[in-house]
């Protein structure tokens, strides 16, 4: 059995680029958990997207030993699409290390991870990072943790995770003031999924923190959300890489394979029991993914869909917050609606399909959920224009809003209020954090207008515009026909913008040298009655460097 008292659970939490990942690589390096011929820098970023970015992805969990003492690091995604999954790793500590940048001082995801570790009861110990920077004022951040986050000065930590400076104080600090985790080790088990991933010969491997009971090799397991059973094909811990071991003991963090087939199974935020003791109440705070934003991604080349198929269904078992449908489209053939939790998770999953599984992919513009009630008083969510009720039916759409705080240097204050104010964002309070930085509080929309193929969802006071700006686009791109080609931009049967692309002419009088010009006009007659007949039965074809131009309307409107 562990020992309650030796063990101590934290996490790191900083705005992204603060220096979180390198700090973790000395306090590996310090406690001597990784030797020095092994190391190199961003240790706990294996994925080559998350060096790139210098951004965290994926959660990590790492066991050290510091005077005595067992450690557990849980490393967390540092990027606002991510907060549910940075909620669920700091429910799997005692307490957080609140990591500050020298140079920039309290920045929007760093108030946004402290108030979140604050909220979950965790004590919070605040370090300056990168104080080995040439031209910083220490004081000025100093003295915006006091009035920011309530800090004093004597619990405020300096350290470099380029140097090591003040890394062991840190190590110090964790011990002595992160108090050790709490648990019954008589009850059932009770262990947190913070974090998945897929291994291909091992199934779904858990991290998890055990809150109650213990865990042994060879145990049948039960998830509870997904009421899913498995045999324990492996038990371990991080130390970073992975070690089986034989039990898990109440307040220890570690692994487990569960040979399932889909991370869908193991979802973060779920809790972990036994088949054969089963707990009578799950652990609180799961909640599944919801996706946020929507866009359609489609093979280059279209022989390639059953490739982008199967990228998707892998990269799935890795990510369960991507959801994802089939879909077509008249510009470009057949492709997936796909489902996000933000930008940066779009961006990533695009990159990840393009490296790992060279797939050629072009996406649509991001989109979000638009809820539309009908006249029937039916309310039907919508993330795709072409599934859109009949105009007539519609009472009304309702768009996403959503309450943010912007935290803001006081010299940039006008020109975020004019973004804000054209996005019909309304503002709902003003004040200074500090001489030097505002904070606006506002309620906004979360995006602009939804595309797909060529549809677009707009506020009608930008419809006109839009419209305009649209077919005047369509009409510089789409090529010459034999016939005239006349685009429209409707609402419903409403007609609101409207241009011609005229017809290819071929000139039918270049073989009349002289004669009647009666036989001039004959011919010309006849050559407008077949361009007549051409545009009845003729097709267009749009050229997809259209469809992509038009994309990107909203830059525009």
């Amino acid at each position: 059995m562990a020992d309650l008292a030796r063990i101590r659970n934290f996490c790191v939490i900083a705005h992204v680029d603060h220096g979180k990942t390198t700090l973790s690589d000395r306090l590996l390096e310090t406690t001597g958990t990784v030797p020095l011929r092994e190391m190199r820098e961003q240790l706990l970023d294996s994925m080559e997207l998350e060096r790139e970015h210098g951004i965290t992805i994926k959660a990590r969990a790492v066991r050290m030993a510091w005077r005595d003492q067992e450690l557990n690091l849980i490393d967390t995604p540092g990027h606002v699409d991510f907060t549910y999954e940075v909620s669920r790793s700091l429910a799997a500590c005692e307490g957080a290390v609140l990591l500050v940048d020298a140079s920039q001082g309290i920045e929007a995801q760093t108030l946004a991870n402290a108030y979140l570790a604050v909220e979950q009861g965790l004590e919070v110990i605040p370090v300056i990072n990168k104080i080995d920077l040439p031209n910083i004022d220490l004081d000025v951040v100093r003295e915006e943790l006091r009035t920011t986050l309530g800090f004093r000065d004597d619990e405020i930590l300096l350290a470099s995770g380029k140097t090591g400076a003040g890394v062991q104080e840190l190590l110090d600090a964790i011990v002595e003031r992160i108090p050790a985790p709490t648990g019954d080790p008589d009850a059932p088990l009770r262990a947190l999924i913070f974090d998945s991933h897929y291994d291909a010969y091992k199934g779904v491997v858990a991290h998890i923190r055990v809150v109650d009971g213990a865990l042994a090799a060879g145990d049948r397991i039960r998830l509870m959300a997904t009421e899913r059973e498995s045999d324990l094909l492996e038990l371990g811990v991080f130390v970073p890489d992975a070690r089986p071991i034989e039990r898990l003991a109440t307040g220890e963090t570690g692994y487990v394979a569960t040979g399932l087939k889909a991370v869908a199974d193991c979802r973060v935020g779920d809790t972990l029991t036994l088949a054969a003791r089963p707990a009578a109440k799950p652990l609180p705070g799961y909640r599944p993914a919801k996706p946020m934003v929507f866009a359609g991604f489609y093979p280059s080349n279209a022989e390639d869909y059953p490739a982008l198929k199967d990228a998707l269904e892998k990269l799935r078992l890795n990510d369960a917050s991507l959801v994802y449908d089939p879909e077509t489209s008249q510009a470009l053939g057949f492709g997936f609606r796909a489902g996000f939790l933000g930008l940066l998770h779009l961006e990533i999953v695009q990159e990840r399909l393009e490296r790992e599984y060279d797939v050629g992919l072009i996406a649509t513009s991001p989109s979000v959920e638009y809820r539309v009630i009908t006249q029937k008083g039916a309310e039907v969510a919508i993330d795709n224009p072409a599934l859109l009720p009949d105009p007539g039916t519609i009472v009304e759409i309702r768009e996403p809003w959503m309450k943010v705080t912007i935290i803001v240097p006081t010299t940039h204050v006008g020109p975020v209020m004019e973004v804000a104010q054209n996005k019909r964002a309304a503002l709902l309070d003003m004040s200074y954090v500090d001489p030097t930085r505002a904070m606006l509080k506002y309620e906004m929309l979360v995006a602009g207008s939804l595309v797909d193929a060529l549809s677009i969802i707009t506020h009608r006071d930008r419809a006109q515009l839009s419209g305009r700006v649209l077919v005047s686009k369509l009409r510089g791109l789409i090529p010459k026909q034999m016939f005239d080609v006349r685009i429209q931009a409707a609402i419903g049967g409403k007609v609101i913008a409207s241009e011609t692309v005229k017809a290819k002419r071929k000139d039918v009088l270049a073989k009349c040298y002289g004669g009647d010009i009666t036989r001039k006009r004959k011919l010309l007659e006849k050559q407008k009655e077949g361009k007549k007949r051409m545009k009845m039965v003729g097709s267009v074809e749009i050229p997809q460097e259209a469809f992509l131009a038009v994309l990107r309307i909203g830059d525009e409107t």
